[in-house]
């Protein structure tokens, strides 16, 4: 059975199947009927989301935010779980079939929820995904694929686990790192809306250690949307600042906005907080050997961040983008968890 790992963000949907990787902004709107197209790239399916399913057609990501009247994007976890889980995590599910599979392909899912989430929402993320789908993916072109699956199992995990299981499995899901599983390990997870702080020790997951706070990234972008509102008198909705906030620039009406020392002050006050909050949370975890700094908000707050922790730092590996430690360690896990099933029914008697 394919298994494929799936992280469906605040900010951004990553998806990976081992071989491919989609990732997408978490924002969608009513497909639209577009008169005349032309497009002078080369693109691929994954950047051309028009999507049909459950009798509706969605534009999906980048073109939503081009095409569509309204665009949904959501800070709500009730929402998120509501509206948005299911046409992304399914959009991208069928995206790893490929075109000559049968009809109703099975599949496995892993996935996760940030800590603070997880109690609540792990049984509804799951019976969103469970079942049989069919989905409908249109091309510029007027073409359509139809794709069909069976979501068999869902597999749910807290978010920051991903990042350690990522650090400790190889590509087979088997635990290489044998050091690293004998230690305390402390995670500092920043999402977009969320940061985790998660600790495992030995291989054992710590609840009373595990919090998560609403200190991620999308607070500084929300500053930051702020003082571009008091300059300029437009409003810049979150999901179209990340170009922006990274390069520290952003034209608006043909005037260019220099806000890169604002957004580095902004930047060093949420590390300050972040730094805080994982003092307190880990006063008496003062026995953590290793602290792993993971998740997209990690890149761009790295540099602040370091310096106000103490302690041995490693940084989540990933694929060129930090926003992928996660998923890829729901992958891994995925193909143990299916490496011990099949070790089951082999020693199982006939």
């Amino acid at each position: 059975m394919q298994t494929i790992g799936i992280d469906v963000g605040f900010g951004f949907t990553k998806a990976t199947d081992g071989n491919d990787t989609v990732v997408f902004k978490s924002i969608y709107g009513e497909a639209t009927e577009i008169q005349f197209w032309v497009d002078f790239q080369n693109r691929n399916l994954t950047e051309y989301f028009h999507v049909t399913m459950d009798g509706k057609s969605y534009f999906v990501g980048d073109l939503a935010e081009q095409q569509s009247d309204v665009v949904s994007f959501t800070l709500d976890q009730d929402r998120m779980i509501a509206d948005f889980v299911r046409l992304f995590a399914l959009t991208v599910a069928g995206l790893f079939l490929k075109n000559d599979q049968s009809s109703e392909t099975p599949l496995n899912v892993v996935s996760g929820l940030p800590v603070g989430f997880y109690k609540q929402y792990h049984d509804r993320f799951r019976d969103a995904l469970k079942g049989r789908h069919t989905i409908t993916y249109h091309s510029p072109d007027g073409n359509r694929m139809t794709k069909k699956f069976v979501i068999e199992g869902v597999q749910m995990l807290p978010q920051p686990m991903g990042s350690v299981l990522n650090l400790l499995m190889n590509e087979a899901g088997q635990i290489t790192d044998t050091e690293l599983a004998k230690q305390k390990i402390g995670v500092v997870d920043i999402g977009f809306r969320t940061t985790d702080y998660t600790v495992i020790d030995r291989l054992r997951y710590v609840e009373r250690s595990s919090r998560t706070m609403d200190s991620g990234i999308s607070r500084a972008y929300a500053v930051i949307a702020n003082k571009l509102r008091e300059n300029s008198g437009v409003n810049v909705e979150l999901y179209r600042l990340f170009d922006a906030v990274r390069k520290g620039t952003i034209k608006m009406r043909g005037q260019g906005f220099n806000f890169a020392k604002i957004r580095d002050q902004i930047y060093a006050q949420l590390a300050t907080t972040i730094a805080g909050d994982m003092d307190r949370l880990w006063a008496s975890d003062w026995d953590i050997d290793t602290i792993v700094l993971t998740g997209g908000g990690c890149q761009d707050l790295a540099a602040h961040l370091q310096p106000l922790i103490t302690g041995n730092i490693r940084t989540a590996p990933n694929k060129n983008d930090p926003r992928l430690s996660n998923v890829e360690g729901y992958l891994k896990y995925g193909r143990y968890v299916a490496a011990q099933k099949e070790r089951e029914q082999e020693d199982s008697p006939s």
